[in-house]
């Protein structure tokens, strides 16, 4: 009897123990360093010892800079020079800020590849509702099922772990962040052959979130992270061509859904190859699916080690690489994009290392990130194959798009370091507007009836 006694108080503590735990993702004095010792979102608010990453006084203001009649936005630092050029020649003194990636592109294009290291800014700013949403998020989110889902997300729908304690917490950060709420663009991917030759993909695209459309059920947005619509609409050859992703948060329990239109057979079919290694759209097999976006989808194929913190050069406030008077001939070239029009910075970032976990498939086996602290987008990424060998290189070209208060991508690029090809997406300098933040939609757009309508040849 007093064994069983023992027994029963033992598992009622243990049940106390994990639901004390359940209730907050941190305590509320950590939680409480939001907006004090770190900024609204979690990064470090004070700068490095030697000065040369400035303390985060809140980002770039709103009125940085002029915004043209199609939304471009002036480079807020066009009179600032570079304070040094890494090149194949001294990369030596710099390694340790690089990634493997980085050396390994000065060795496979050492006459051309440069990294022009420019004053660091730290430009990152959002609305004061996303700073809130942010709190709520570190009091209340937490991870189910090793981190696959989320717990408690719903009130905050933004920044699921500001402080995080885990790599796939960073992860869900880069997933969850800020996008200026609804988005529509227009872009272009480009993936040149070795000799610079190109043919140019056009997309338009737009994202959808829950908080953002006002007839979303609310029972059905629990599991929902977002809508994704990307239209094709040149070359001839694909044009019409839709895709539709229901983007859930827990993809083990509820996969992402989604669907394809063809419009030369005017069919609408499911597309269950989108998602982790399935051939991204358009990319000629130098793309994966979970490369969009530098990373996205379920996290569930791989282990994620959080290695901690570090200084990088990233690239970062690319305004020179966004301008409007840019053709694309003038940023595709054989090998790699110009490196004369790209600015990197000094920033600390989080360091996240995936394995892909035994018994699972996937043609990167580890994958080794880099996320900027102050935006949570991942601003590096090195793909290994299963051989261990290095084999693609990403970079995010990040900019702040200070009118609307969202960091967000110039263009994403992915480097083939084998097959000196690489794959080139989110150019938009030749398009007749830039991005449309805070953009109109139902969920009456979001569903496969809808494709068929949206396809035009």
């Amino acid at each position: 009897m007093k064994t069983t006694k023992f027994l029963l108080q033992s598992g009622a503590l243990a049940l106390s123990l994990l639901a004390s735990s359940v209730m907050a993702a941190v305590s509320a004095d950590e939680a409480a360093k939001l907006g004090t010792s770190l900024t609204p979102v979690g990064a470090e608010k004070a700068g490095n010892a030697d000065g040369s990453i400035p303390e985060w006084t809140g980002g770039l203001p709103v009125n940085a800079g002029a915004v043209d009649a199609k939304g471009f936005l002036a480079d807020p630092f066009a009179n600032e020079q570079p304070l040094f050029t890494i090149t194949a020649a001294n990369v030596e003194q710099y390694k340790d800020k690089l990634s493997a990636g980085q050396l390994a592109m000065f060795k496979r294009y050492p006459d051309s590849y440069k990294i022009p290291v420019y004053p660091s800014h730290r430009s990152a700013a959002l609305p004061d509702e996303i700073y809130a949403a942010a709190k709520t998020s570190a009091l209340k989110t937490e991870g189910l099922d090793g981190g696959n889902g989320l717990k408690g997300f719903g009130d905050s729908r933004y920044y699921a772990f500001p402080i995080p304690k885990s790599g796939v917490e960073v992860v869900w950060n880069h997933s969850t962040r800020y996008r200026g709420g609804n988005l529509k663009r227009l872009m272009t991917r480009v993936q040149p052959q070795e000799n610079g030759a190109y043919t140019v993909i056009q997309f338009e695209d737009e994202i959808a979130f829950p908080g953002n459309l006002p007839d979303m059920d609310p029972a059905k947005a629990q599991n929902i992270l977002f809508y994704f619509i990307q239209r094709v609409t040149a070359p001839s050859r694909l044009a019409g061509n839709v895709l539709l992703v229901h983007e859930t948060i827990d993809q083990v329990k509820e996969p992402r859904m989604a669907w394809l239109y063809n419009a030369g057979q005017r069919r609408v079919r499911r597309a269950p190859q989108v998602a982790y290694d399935g051939p991204a759209t358009a990319a000629d097999g130098l793309s994966t699916a979970d490369n969009y976006d530098m990373f996205n989808g379920a996290p569930d194929r791989y282990t994620w080690e959080l290695v901690g913190k570090k200084e990088m050069y990233i690239p970062y406030n690319s305004y020179k690489l966004d301008s409007p008077s840019l053709k694309y001939d003038d940023i595709v070239k054989a090998g790699h994009i110009n490196q004369d029009l790209t600015r990197y910075e000094l920033h600390r970032v989080w360091e996240v290392v995936a394995k892909l976990k035994s018994g699972e498939r996937h043609i990167y086996a580890s994958r080794h990130m880099y996320f900027d602290e102050d935006s949570w987008q991942l601003a590096l990424v090195d793909h290994y194959d299963g051989r261990g060998q290095l084999w693609r290189v990403g970079e995010g070209h990040a900019q702040q798009y200070y009118h609307k208060q969202v960091p967000g991508y110039t263009v994403e690029v992915l480097y083939d370091v084998i097959a000196g090809r690489y794959s080139l997406l989110g150019l938009k300098n030749e398009e007749k507007h830039s991005f449309e933040f805070g953009a109109k939609a139902s969920t009456s757009n979001y569903t496969p009836a809808a494709l068929r309508q949206t396809g035009v040849r």
